[in-house]
């Protein structure tokens, strides 16, 4: 009965989607359900910190762009809002031992660490992809929910590669 109640509050929210900005609501949303759901379902710490790292630049994408609209940027900003919100999330992670235990380690670095930093390079390239493709094809999508299924896929198909990686 979760699992239903999950899926569909998830379709319910994608079929709500309004208009589309840097880093969508539905995509943010998307990543967030992937990482409870990666919790959930006792997936590798590798994968959901692939997830964890999507989440982060879509959070860091949505504040930089509020702090542009309203005009409220400072010198530096970017890179304040970016290390903010790191310090946030890996620190809290980091005191309540789900990173650095010595157990959890993937090439000698920690796996929750290794998937958000992967996590976070693979959204914030495709997230810039897709502006690049946007730009050479006249300003337009060229499919619907382009924005949306470009960051989200990535996501998953690293997350399938630690998949194979791990086990």
């Amino acid at each position: 009965m979760k699992k239903f109640i999950l899926i569909l509050f998830f379709v319910f929210l994608l079929l709500r989607a309004s208009a589309v900005q840097a880093v969508c609501p539905v995509c943010t949303i998307a990543v967030g359900a992937g990482v409870g759901l990666a919790q959930w379902l006792g997936i590798d710490d590798t994968i959901s910190g692939v997830w964890i790292g999507g989440l982060t630049v879509s959070m860091i994408i949505w504040t930089i762009n509020w702090l542009n609209k309203k005009k409220l940027a400072f010198k530096w900003y970017q890179l304040v809002v970016a290390i903010f919100y790191y310090l946030i999330i890996v620190v809290p992670l980091h005191y309540s031992n789900l990173i650095g235990h010595p157990y959890n380690k993937i090439g000698g670095l920690d796996k929750l660490l290794v998937g958000i930093i992967s996590g976070s390079l693979v959204f914030w390239l495709v997230v810039n992809l897709y502006e690049y493709l946007k730009k050479k094809n006249g300003g337009h999508a060229h499919f619907p929910f382009e924005k949306v299924i470009l960051p989200v896929s990535s996501l998953f198909l690293i997350s399938l590669l630690f998949y194979f990686l791990t086990r």
